[in-house]
């Protein structure tokens, strides 16, 4: 990062869910003056250095509240969920979802908000097979039939983006990432909502037997640890200064089954009894991103490796989670 940024003042917007919790506390470490917004979900760690502020962004005038004074905002508040409620109600990621992304980026022009970041997501690609897709990729087809809510709902918050970001007179500097699966400390854990890899670490440390797995363990996932992605979210800001799309994630795809012979592995359970449930929803295949433009234009790649980050969330797991 260039520069000081004790006197900058950023909005988290969704500070308290797992993304945000972790960005935070990355700006922080950085010197700015973050404040961050507190819905339903309340902090379950607070940073003391932050400014938290109850806001309901599907309202405008809170919109126009947070974003008050602030150069960067970062979008980190969504409606989200694990497989399980996509499947079930797909719906519920679309409305609410549109309704802040849309009202933030307006509130955020009119308030002179100098760069805006939101999170899109590599599900809302089409197929591609095993070939890593790139960033213009994007509206070459339909996402895959198991995202079609949530991928178009992820489109046209891009869209937006680039409205304010390259269409509109003055623009806004807008920045879209596109992260592949994260995991990490302060992920969603709940049986009901998270997904398949916070699944497997909390399955795992609750020793559970057998560990039954959703899908036949051979879709193909790119994971990413938190620190890396948040690193990237933040270097973004500081670098880009234009309309950029950029994917984030570690670089390489690992089977479900490896991730979780990892995740045995790291916490020391041998032998466990596994049952792959096939009639469960298991979502995409396979999803690989190309991660060269953010390795040019932001000289970011991920550091670190699957085996370093699974052993750092279940060290936090335990430490954090098991009562």
């Amino acid at each position: 990062m260039s520069g000081s940024y004790k006197k900058t003042k950023v909005l988290v917007a969704g500070s308290t869910g797992f993304i945000g919790t972790n960005l935070v506390n990355n700006l922080v470490s950085k010197g700015f003056s973050v404040r961050g917004t507190i819905h339903k979900q309340q902090a379950r760690y607070k940073n003391p250095e932050v400014e938290y502020v109850q806001a309901d962004l599907t309202l405008m005038e809170d919109c126009q509240k947070v974003v008050k004074d602030c150069k960067y905002v970062f979008m980190a508040a969504a409606n989200t969920s694990g497989a399980a409620v996509m499947k079930s109600n797909p719906l519920s990621h679309v409305v609410p979802n549109v309704v802040m992304n849309s009202q933030m980026l307006q509130a955020a022009y009119e308030s002179g908000v100098s760069k805006f970041l939101w999170i899109s997501s590599s599900a809302a690609y089409p197929p591609t097979g095993d070939r890593p897709t790139t960033e213009s990729e994007m509206f070459e087809g339909d996402p895959y039939d198991a995202y079609y809510f949530v991928g178009w709902m992820k489109r046209f918050g891009e869209i937006m983006c680039q409205m304010y970001g390259d269409k509109v007179k003055p623009p806004m500097t807008t920045i879209v990432v596109r992260p592949t699966n994260v995991y990490g400390p302060y992920d969603d854990y709940d049986p009901a909502t998270s997904h398949v890899t916070a699944a497997m670490i909390r399955k795992v440390c609750e020793r559970q037997s057998p560990i039954v797995v959703w899908g036949d363990g051979n879709d193909i996932r790119d994971i990413v640890y938190i620190d890396d992605f948040t690193e990237a979210m933040t270097r973004s800001v500081d670098e880009l200064n234009q309309y950029t799309v950029l994917n984030i994630g570690y670089g390489k795809g690992f089977t479900v089954k490896q991730i979780l012979s990892t995740i045995l592995k790291c916490d020391d359970y041998q032998h466990p009894k596994i049952v792959f449930d096939s009639t469960k929803p298991s979502m995409i295949p396979v999803r690989l991103v190309d991660i060269n433009a953010a390795k040019s234009l932001l000289g970011f790649k991920a550091s670190v490796s699957m085996e370093e980050g699974l052993a750092k969330t279940l060290k936090w797991y335990r430490e954090c989670e098991i009562k």
